[in-house]
């Protein structure tokens, strides 16, 4: 529990002066940073190599981040996130309070709800949202474990969070559009 608590200290330490880091998430390794400061934002495209047309999605610890990020939120997306038995990311009409550059052209954000430790509660200290974005050069696999991640993109972050780098990774989320007029769309499953 120390090593938790010092690595969201050490994290967030680095997030809260515009820096990225590349950490465990309740499914693959993510980089990350303030979802809120698009120059942080603007580093991560740069670093896997990604068009700023591909949006990314960001993590919450709960009901008021979304709120937060959400103005209207479907209730479907609450149903959808009870009953998931796995990790599901939700994209969602109108965010705000969150960087343009991550939102993506249609005016939709992708977002999961986290459970996982180290992230639900570095968001706690973060009072915002976390980027979360799979840990490779745009392209290339997402690796399964810390072990597979691109050389490029650990020297690339600011600091690396040092826990479950001897864990394998389950399957990325399931991801599931809702629009505001209750259209339900399924990218992946």
């Amino acid at each position: 529990m120390e090593n938790l608590n010092q690595e969201i200290i050490n994290a967030y330490e680095v997030i809260k002066e515009g820096g990225i880091i590349l950490y465990p998430t309740d499914t693959v390794w993510g980089i990350g940073c303030d979802a809120t400061n698009p120059e942080a934002v603007a580093k991560i495209y740069k670093l896997k190599q990604r068009a700023e047309t591909q949006s990314m999605i960001v993590l919450m610890n709960g009901e008021k981040m979304m709120y937060n990020v959400f103005k209207n939120i479907p209730e479907v997306a609450w149903q959808i996130l009870d009953l998931s038995e796995k990790p599901t990311t939700l994209i969602l009409d109108e965010p705000r309070n969150v960087a343009p550059n991550i939102i993506a052209a249609d005016n939709s954000l992708g977002v999961r709800v986290v459970k996982e430790p180290f992230c639900f509660k570095l968001l706690e200290r973060m009072k915002k949202p976390l980027v979360s974005t799979s840990a490779n050069i745009s392209g290339q696999p997402t690796p399964i474990a810390f072990k597979d991640i691109n050389p490029e993109i650990v020297k690339g972050v600011d600091y690396v969070v040092k826990l479950n780098q001897d864990k394998v990774a389950g399957k990325p989320s399931t991801i599931i559009k809702l629009t505001n007029d209750s259209q339900v769309k399924v990218i992946r499953k």
